[in-house]
């Protein structure tokens, strides 16, 4: 079962985040924000259950193009 206060911060986490759609915002950010503790957590748990997925970054793509060796 899912304590309060965990559920207090997925709340807030996941409707900042459809807030934001579709620009994408990162942990930090969001913890700033929300201000308070257990956004990774319940980060984490949104992710577990299928409410956010993890996608790489636009410099995550543009790094995988330079191909470096």
């Amino acid at each position: 079962m899912q304590d309060q206060p965990n559920a207090a911060v997925q709340r807030a986490v996941l409707g900042l985040l459809l807030e934001a759609h579709p620009k994408s915002l990162t942990i930090p950010t969001v913890a700033r924000e929300i201000g308070g503790d257990g956004v990774e957590r319940a980060v984490r748990d949104l992710l577990g259950v299928g409410l956010l997925e993890v996608r790489a970054s636009a410099a995550a793509l543009r790094f995988e193009r330079l191909e470096l060796p």
